[in-house]
């Protein structure tokens, strides 16, 4: 009568969590590991401006998907990944 159940840790898919890191150091702020719900992906953002990294965002997002566009003079680029911790690498 005893059956297996793995928990939510266990199944879900984890990412990085960082709500903002600049290309010379660590995260600054929100460093930490997010576990996906449905219909969410890993997700990072990242910011240039005259095609130099300025800073990146790194999130569980819903409905995720690969994005770039440019506002302001910067480019935006969102990219999108569905294995555990794909959105802190490079």
């Amino acid at each position: 009568m005893s059956s297996s159940v793995l928990s939510p840790e266990a199944t879900s898919l984890t990412c990085i969590t960082c709500h903002l890191r600049t290309p010379a150091d660590h995260c600054r702020r929100g460093f930490g590991i997010c576990y996906a719900q449905k219909y969410e992906k890993c997700m990072r953002l990242r910011i240039y401006f005259q095609n130099t990294l300025q800073l990146s965002y790194m999130v569980c997002q819903r409905f995720c998907r690969n994005l770039t566009y440019n506002f302001n003079n910067r480019t935006y680029i969102h990219k999108c990944c569905n294995d555990n911790f794909c959105n802190f690498r490079t």
